[in-house]
């Protein structure tokens, strides 16, 4: 991989013109200010509906879904067919124009046009009920589309309109510069990683890993720093922790399931650079660059007013709302027509070999023991979902929302967001990009990030339920 978007291109160990340095006007700290209290609100900011804790942007899309009704499967089936009618008129007759909107949306590697066939084949078989009921029954297709897709669509529309009001704005830059002398200490990384982990946490685990392989082949990090940040806190965006909560269960338990999320991923991220295999690595920057270390140097004056003025400089380049929306649209539009067949046709395959074969029961069995050491009800039911998901991070909810007990429900709910390593998103883009990861290293990870993992959310999860 050698392109990132050009918006990621920010050095922001540059020292700042004495301009840039005084102290910002009131105008420019309310356009730092008001959209991300906005993003805030909307994202970030748990509230009661019905008894059952939420967030703003959770309302919006179970609103919509309610309105919308029968027809949201329908909707669903449409964005399937345009989807692999447009990706196979891409790779056979058309002929898109380079670096435009429907190349980008259709003109795409070989690995993606079988995944949009296959989730239009199994969309079509669990809409019409044709075929072997294996692949459109109410536990394998009937799951993904009608429990699973659905939410998907409407989800994401709101979080591509929104969220730039928590990423755009200067709210990362903010909190990453409060937090950066804290990051060397905890997690043996540079100050402005900070803000690259906040754009991973808050955004989305591709757009965090793309930052990371950006400031890596610009010398900013060392390969070690850059396997650390790209394995450590490309956690999914909150949509996404909302949408996993949700179809494991246990969605009215948001706040607590998504500070577990937090207090699981950062203390997996102190332990895990200071062990093997993320300790092993070089730390030495890309071949091609020299090293563009930052000044282990305190800035003048007080962190506070730092954090405002690198907040303020990021907002004054967010794009005008009217190019914020159409910038949206095609992010929107990139994931229902990519994500949404990916996760019909990698969701039903593992849903299918969970109830369907006994091959992931035969893969979780060493995990069963470490479960019921920790006294996990239904051990057996819960390994296999754990395992899954270093196919697909969607496999551990869709497959654990059977289980009967809440409990385990909630634990298989946050571990699967913590796990990381989903070799249908990130893994995927890791073993393309510069930063010298292996499969073996993401496997290993993997499997370390889940037994870790086990004891930490196990403890939190006592705390919650007792």
């Amino acid at each position: 991989m050698t392109e990132t978007p050009t918006e990621f291109d920010q050095d922001a160990s540059n020292p700042v013109s004495a301009e840039e340095s005084a102290a910002p006007d009131a105008a420019s700290v309310r356009k730092f200010a008001i959209p991300s209290i906005l993003g805030v609100l909307t994202f970030l900011t748990p509230f009661r509906v019905d008894g059952n804790w939420t967030i703003l942007m959770g309302v919006l899309s179970d609103s919509s879904v309610k309105f919308i009704g029968p027809g949201m499967p329908w909707l669903v089936f449409v964005l399937l067919c345009i989807s692999a009618l447009g990706t196979l008129y891409a790779v056979t007759i058309g002929r898109f124009e380079k670096g435009g909107l429907a190349s980008r949306l259709f003109d795409v590697a070989p690995i993606w046009v079988v995944l949009r066939v296959f989730g239009l084949v199994m969309g079509a078989m669990t809409m019409f009920e044709v075929g072997p009921e294996v692949f459109w029954g109410a536990a394998t297709g009937g799951t993904v589309l009608n429990g699973l897709a659905v939410n998907i669509v409407l989800i994401f529309f709101y979080a591509g309109l929104l969220m730039p009001f928590l990423t755009d704005y200067g709210l990362m830059e903010f909190i990453g510069t409060l937090l950066k002398r804290a990051f060397r200490k905890l997690f043996t990384l540079p100050g402005r990683s900070a803000i690259d982990a906040l754009a991973s946490w808050m955004s989305s685990s591709p757009v965090g890993v793309m930052i990371t392989i950006q400031q890596y082949m610009s010398g900013h990090y060392t390969a070690r720093e850059a396997a650390v940040i790209a394995t450590n806190f490309s956690v999914v965006s909150v949509p996404f922790a909302l949408l996993v909560a949700q179809t494991v269960g246990v969605g009215h338990r948001f706040p607590e399931y998504y500070l577990g999320v937090v207090v699981t991923g950062v203390i997996l991220a102190m332990i895990l650079p200071r062990i093997w295999p993320l300790n092993s690595f070089p730390d030495t920057p890309f071949e091609r660059f020299h090293s563009m270390r930052e000044s282990s140097e305190r800035a003048s004056g007080s962190l506070v007013g730092e954090a405002i003025s690198k907040a303020v400089d990021r907002a004054k380049m967010a794009r005008p709302l009217r190019e914020q929306f159409r910038f949206a649209g095609a992010n929107i539009l990139d994931i229902w027509f990519g994500l949404v067949p990916a996760v019909i046709a990698v969701g039903g395959a593992g849903l299918i070999l969970a109830e369907h074969t006994p091959v992931l029961d035969w893969i979780a069995m060493p995990l069963v023991p470490l479960l019921e050491l920790f006294g996990l009800p239904e051990a057996s039911a819960a390994a296999p979902a754990l395992l899954s998901g270093f196919l697909d991070m969607f496999l551990p909810a869709l497959i654990g929302s059977s289980i009967e007990s809440e409990y385990t429900r909630f634990v298989v709910g946050i571990l699967s967001v913590t796990q990381l390593i989903y070799m249908s998103e990130i893994g995927v883009l890791m073993l393309k990009c510069e930063i010298p990861l292996r499969f073996r290293h993401l496997i290993t990870l993997f499997l370390m990030r889940t037994a870790l993992g086990i004891p930490i959310v196990i403890i939190y999860a006592n705390l919650i339920f007792s």
